[in-house]
């Protein structure tokens, strides 16, 4: 089994920036396949972005050029940069663990994080 555990979520304005970040105690990221997902209120889980074990990356359209996705091996993290923040970014953020098929932005992962609250206002 294992945890992810997220942080970075919080309250920002409009066009300002936040830092997600998830941990794997015990666990290499480096060897999984990884993603992001959103789910707001009253909406049905979404992919936001994915890196492969190959570090290819991949990108809903809605946050194209606005958020990356990265993972530092070094300190066995994967994060999500967001810039350029919109209030329909608001969600609770999931980080999520070794796909098991379908595209990489497909909620078809193993394992999940609790989740951390990003609001956005106008």
């Amino acid at each position: 089994q294992v945890q992810l555990v997220e942080s970075g979520g919080g309250s920002v304005q409009a066009g300002g920036s936040l830092r997600l970040s998830c941990v794997a105690p015990g666990y290499p990221i480096s060897i999984y396949s990884m993603g992001w997902f959103r789910q707001a209120p009253g909406k049905e889980r979404e992919g936001v972005a994915a890196v492969n074990i190959d570090d290819t990356t991949t990108y809903a359209d809605s946050v194209k050029g606005r958020f990356t996705i990265s993972r530092d091996s070094g300190a066995n993290t994967l994060y999500l940069d967001m810039k350029s923040l919109r209030p329909e970014d608001t969600a609770v953020y999931y980080c999520a663990a070794l796909h098991t098929g379908g595209a990489p932005l497909s909620p078809a992962y193993l394992y999940w994080g609790q989740g951390t609250q990003v609001t956005v206002s106008s």
